[in-house]
């Protein structure tokens, strides 16, 4: 298991934006040609109005990779590494040698998982012989060395291992990535780090998957496509309500590519500073 899910974690391709968050051609030319940042920021938000992007830069404009001259989709970040945009970005891990985002997230987790149980079987079928190694019970050989050496690197590896797990759990309960604990996404109402926070169950169910047979295995079981997330609260357009909630309802898979709806999502709407807004709750299928 530990193999698997480590192999899983360094082969699986980041997952990048699609074809949609890319500029038309002719908003691109125009872009392009555009000097002033605030004209190239009206391009941006015509465009955007048709996607479902609720993030913003810290200055409340739209995220735009000039890169890979795309429009970001919520959770998405330029690796200056691999050289592209990750969906759902955490970081990039040397571990690894790769990025750790929405395509791979859950192997990496049980990439850590399964060492740290490593470490402990190997602790347990050493330490007796480590106890006679400091008792002087232990033949005096090189391998008592060995012995030493092997609890040791164990052990210490266990502590490293088992403290970035914990880490890493606590980020899934949360439902943040690694980049949004440093530095809170921010909507149209401001900075929120619990902003696509669902409650703690539905949180790992985004990362896991809603069936827990497939938890233990590193198999791809997220829920989602990657390119839009249910939040706590999105400041809308109530004739806009439907349609941006039928696209945040909407799945697709990385393996075939096809869309799927995979959770159904109830609004409330209530007054608030004289505008609407629309919380979502994500509900998954059985």
């Amino acid at each position: 298991m530990f193999i698997w899910s480590y192999w899983t974690a360094i082969g699986s391709k980041p997952a990048g934006p699609s074809k949609a968050f890319s500029l038309p051609s002719a908003e691109k030319e125009l872009y392009e040609r555009e000097e002033q940042a605030e004209t190239q920021q009206e391009i941006l938000k015509r465009v955007a109005r048709n996607l479902p992007v609720y993030t913003r830069t810290a200055g409340g404009a739209i995220r735009y990779c000039d890169h890979c001259q795309l429009i970001k989709p919520d959770r998405c970040h330029h690796c200056s590494t691999c050289e592209m945009c990750v969906l759902k970005m955490d970081h990039h891990c040397p571990w690894v040698n790769n990025c750790v985002g929405f395509s791979n997230y859950k192997y990496f987790i049980l990439f850590l998982a399964y060492a740290s149980l490593y470490c402990v079987v190997i602790c347990a079928t050493v330490i007796k012989y480590f106890i006679k190694f400091w008792t002087k019970q232990l033949p005096d050989t090189h391998a008592k060395f060995h012995i030493l050496f092997l609890f040791f690197v164990a052990t210490l590896f266990f502590i490293s291992i088992l403290s970035l797990l914990s880490y890493h759990l606590w980020l899934v309960g949360k439902n943040r990535t690694t980049i949004e604990a440093f530095r809170a996404p921010v909507f149209t109402n401001g900075p929120d780090k619990s902003g696509f926070s669902l409650g703690f169950r539905r949180n790992v169910a985004e990362v896991f998957g809603s069936e827990a047979k497939y938890w233990i295995f590193p198999v791809f079981s997220s829920l989602g496509d990657g390119h839009s997330f249910v939040t706590r609260s999105v400041h809308i357009d109530p004739e806009q309500a439907n349609s941006i909630l039928q696209q945040n309802g909407k799945s697709q898979s990385p393996a075939d590519g096809e869309a799927h709806p995979v959770r159904t999502a109830d609004d409330s709407k209530e007054k608030t500073d004289g505008g609407q807004i629309v919380s979502v709750t994500m509900e998954s299928e059985p």
